[in-house]
């Protein structure tokens, strides 16, 4: 496939501020035993988008916002009805797909098809500038959170209970975890997809996993392998004419598959 210079630019910055963000929000995710939670977001996306298409507004813009309301929500309705995380997430899954498939059976037939399958496996090659620096203004946000959080942070991926018991207010750090995964799936749905971004979410961050305990040394691979896994995907989609997001997720199961063949964890017989 050749493309024009500006297009192929705009995919790689794209694809790799979309890898970084993902495998950085991933962690939290997979060690709070949130995987879930891609899933969920994905598809209330997808519902904001499809709602869109119902009512002929900006499918996307609907998008952000539908799945960063079920971000927000998310946390404290577990909290005040005393539920695991994950009950909630698959309650709140169930309910986005359906409102979906509601809204999708309502659109008018003629704009369904492209924009929905856009939503679903993503539009990379038409990127714009605009979301190339929504995806740096997040990437940058994620740091400085991160960054000045850090303890606050890594106190509750260990165990939210002690982390309380030890005198953090965990709620607001819980929520923004949830808050900021919403956002991440939202700005990198273009990207790569709904159905897709689950992907960078959580294959670098389990190849990490494959090699260490030490969660500042996955913090600071797991966007390594996300960006190596992006890159290889661009240049096997340009090379075998194959959709992008595809190709970027099927690349990212491949160093998975070989990092559990090659983890030292695994050979002592540890759980990874």
């Amino acid at each position: 496939m050749i493309l024009p210079p500006g297009i192929v630019m705009n995919t790689i910055i794209g694809a790799s501020l979309a890898a970084v963000v993902c495998s950085m929000i991933g962690v939290f995710i997979v060690r709070m035993n949130l995987s879930s939670m891609g899933f969920c977001m994905s598809h209330a996306a997808f519902a904001g988008a499809a709602l869109g298409l119902a009512i002929s507004r900006d499918p996307f813009a609907l998008a952000l916002g539908m799945a960063t309301a079920v971000a927000l929500i998310l946390g404290p309705v577990a909290d005040k009805a005393r539920l695991q995380a994950d009950v909630v997430l698959g309650t709140m899954f169930s309910l986005t797909m359906a409102l979906a498939l509601l809204f999708l059976s309502i659109a008018p037939g003629s704009v369904v098809s492209s924009t929905a399958l856009s939503v679903l496996w993503g539009s990379v090659l038409g990127i714009t500038t605009t979301d190339l620096i929504r995806l740096l203004v997040l990437m940058l946000t994620l740091l400085v959170v991160i960054f000045l959080f850090y303890k606050e942070f890594f106190a509750i991926m260990l165990d939210r209970k002690l982390a309380e018991e030890s005198g953090i207010n965990t709620k607001p750090f819980y929520y923004a975890i949830l808050f900021l995964c919403g956002v991440t799936v939202s700005v990198s749905l273009k990207l790569i997809g709904g159905l897709l971004i689950f992907a960078l979410m959580v294959n670098p961050v389990s190849s990490a996993y494959q090699f260490s305990h030490d969660m500042r040394w996955i913090m600071l691979i797991s966007p390594i392998i996300g960006l190596a896994s992006s890159i290889s995907g661009i240049a096997a989609s340009l090379y075998l004419d194959i959709p992008v997001g595809s190709s970027i997720a099927i690349m990212s199961v491949a160093v998975f598959l070989v990092s559990v063949a090659l983890s030292p964890k695994r050979k002592r017989g540890q759980k990874c």
